[in-house]
């Protein structure tokens, strides 16, 4: 991908993101939290595969 339209794309999306949390906090809280929530039980059921693979 060219330098230029990389900076361009994240120019857009950092501007979307902005204007996502000023538009509608609470909204953008809770699709945060759900992010969160996934990454965090990914981690736990990847921890949960390895530690059964030593029992």
């Amino acid at each position: 991908m060219p330098p230029k339209l990389k900076t361009v794309l994240i120019w857009i999306v950092a501007i979307f993101l902005v204007y996502a949390i000023v538009t509608s906090p609470d909204r953008a809280a809770d699709l945060v939290r759900a992010l969160w929530d996934m990454i965090t039980g990914a981690f736990t059921s990847f921890g949960t595969f390895f530690s059964g693979l030593t029992e």
